[in-house]
């Protein structure tokens, strides 16, 4: 146990004396005049060359703009050409610019940039971007002040040079430098400056090491024990027999103590993560840009009607996607999967990296199962919530639309394969990801879920591997659809999970298959007898509006052409 009384601490009866209070005496003189004189000698140096360039920029350039836009003006009220004023103002602009950033625009009152010139030929000037500092010049247009000095932001940093309101073209010109362009023009008087400090650093190093070598010989112990560590990648404790009674000590110590609960985390933590992942982190001691063909399962989620509610709750959609992602990353992770990527309103997991007892496929319906409860879950809770509100009052046209959008409903897709799992990019930015013409089916199949109003729906290769390990989930077919893109025909199927839904539900797709097999044979007759008395009214009705009251059309061969992915 540590005590602190007064200045200083105690661990039991020993005293702690901080060791930074011993350097603080012995440098603080230094440190002192060091920051004194060199401050002194940057603000001096830096001063005059600030000045100069503020004032060139504030006064020469702008004043010869403004005189040639008013000479432009007549030009175009003579010509009417005025895109020829412009490109000729845009000329003088740009023969007075100097930094690899410098610009000159023409600003609107409404924020509309109609003149723009800029040194940098990737710059774009559509738009002015600050709308408080465009209130300001404004209100200040308004009191009859027409001219002064700004300072603004932009997309890619800050600005500051000096306007002027131009009545003939009405509008504000701005000759301004971008502020990063001035520190590069300070260079060389930093680099003097730099050039001094480095002088007086060293006089200061050599007073400074001499001194501190000798308080500090108790570090080296310590330093030479924790790179052994690192070397043999193991925590141990640091041997602080003939160590001193200081803060170095201390801290030493409480190492000691970290390092006994960390090796203790860490025999608990490889227990829960794979050894290959660990070994791995301890050997390269990084990652690199490297992958391979996996096979995987992919499950691919999407929000349904997702551009109504985006456009119904504005901002307001990203805290109820965070409400919902909360909910369906942990169903991924409580599974076996990881998280490919999140593309607003539509989540990409991934299954089979992984160890689990179970397989990918198994873990991809579960989650898919999870995320569809938890999803409906959500939506009873808002529907809960509706009912009160309706007990006090009716909802009014908004509030209506509002709990329309935030009752989620998602659709999930999942088919799995061979793919290129790995990292791609660059040493400078990468990204985990995974590649393949199943993880665009998952996304497909997830589309199909729209169409036949199922909330899962999975492919052929899923249900082989799940049927050889359980026979909790019973597939039913679904149908044999060829999407867009595709030459061949695909059947879908439909997991239904026997330990969640009643056998009344069951019986239904039971009698459903019978009426797809009737539509595969080309008994049409038959077919919309089977699903009318299957009473799965939004699954059949796409079929009944492809057949009508018509027959099957010849060669008919049991697969439907998407028009549409």
């Amino acid at each position: 146990m540590s005590a602190r009384k007064g200045l200083f601490s105690k661990v039991g009866k020993t005293k702690i004396i901080p060791l930074g209070l011993k350097i603080l005496l012995i440098f603080i003189s230094i440190i002192l005049l060091s920051n004194f004189a060199t401050n002194f000698l940057s603000i001096q140096l830096s001063k005059k060359q600030i000045i100069n360039l503020n004032n060139t920029i504030m006064v020469e350039q702008l004043k010869e703009l403004y005189t040639n836009a008013s000479n432009q003006f007549q030009i175009y009220n003579y010509s009417d050409d005025k895109e020829g004023s412009v490109e000729a103002l845009k000329k003088v602009a740009e023969s007075g610019f100097s930094n690899k950033n410098s610009i000159a625009i023409g600003v609107m009152p409404d924020g509309k940039i109609p003149f723009a010139a800029s040194a940098n030929m990737f710059a774009h000037w559509y738009e002015f971007y600050d709308t408080e500092k465009l209130e300001q010049l404004n209100a200040d247009l308004a009191a009859d002040i027409k001219e002064g000095s700004i300072t603004f932001q932009n997309k890619d940093g800050e600005y500051f040079g000096v306007y002027k309101y131009q009545a003939d073209w009405g509008y504000y010109l701005i000759r301004a430098e971008k502020r990063s362009d001035l520190d590069a023009n300070t260079k060389n008087v930093y680099l003097y400056t730099l050039l001094i400090i480095i002088i007086l650093t060293i006089a200061f190093v050599v007073i400074g090491f001499l001194i501190i070598n000798h308080e500090f010989r108790p570090v080296k112990t310590i330093t030479h024990d924790l790179y052994e560590m690192q070397q043999h990648k193991q925590l141990e404790l640091i041997d602080l027999s003939h160590a001193k009674n200081d803060d170095i000590t201390y801290l030493a110590a409480s190492f000691n103590s970290l390092s006994s609960s960390v090796n203790n985390l860490l025999g608990t933590f490889q227990k829960f993560v794979p050894k290959d992942v660990v070994a791995k982190a301890y050997t390269d001691q990084g990652i690199g840009l490297e992958g391979s063909q996996r096979e995987l399962a992919m499950l691919f989620s999407d929000i349904k009607s997702f551009t109504y509610r985006t456009e119904t709750l504005g901002n307001d959609i990203i805290d109820v996607l965070n409400v919902h992602y909360n909910k369906v990353i942990h169903n991924v992770h409580e599974n076996a999967g990881v998280v490919g990527s999140i593309i607003g309103d539509a989540i990409l997991a991934v299954y089979g990296t992984l160890d689990s007892r179970r397989s990918k496929s198994y873990n991809a319906i579960q989650a898919a199962w999870d995320i569809t409860r938890s999803t409906a879950e959500l939506r009873q809770t808002m529907s809960m919530r509706r009912k009160e509100v309706e007990k006090k009052r009716k909802l009014t046209e908004s509030e209506e639309k509002i709990f329309l959008a935030v009752s989620l409903d998602v659709g999930v897709g999942i088919d799995g394969g061979n793919v290129f799992y790995g990292n791609i990019g660059s040493n400078e930015h990468m990204a985990n990801t995974v590649i393949g013409d199943n993880v665009n089916s998952a996304s497909r199949l997830e589309g199909l879920t729209r169409i036949y109003h199922l909330p899962v729906i999975v492919s052929a290769y899923i249900m082989d591997e799940v049927m050889q390990e359980t026979t909790r989930f019973k597939f039913f077919e679904i149908d044999t659809v060829q999407v867009k893109g595709k030459t061949q025909g695909k059947k879908i199927y439909f997991p239904f999970d026997t330990n969640e839904m009643d056998n009344t539900l069951l019986e239904k797709y039971e009698t459903y298959e019978k009426g797809l097999q009737a539509y595969y044979d080309g008994d049409w007759k038959t077919a919309r007898k089977e699903f009318k008395k299957s009473e799965l009214d939004e699954l059949t009705q796409v079929f009944m509006e492809r057949m009508g009251n018509k027959g099957a059309p010849e060669g008919w061969n049991g697969i439907w052409t998407m028009t549409t992915k």
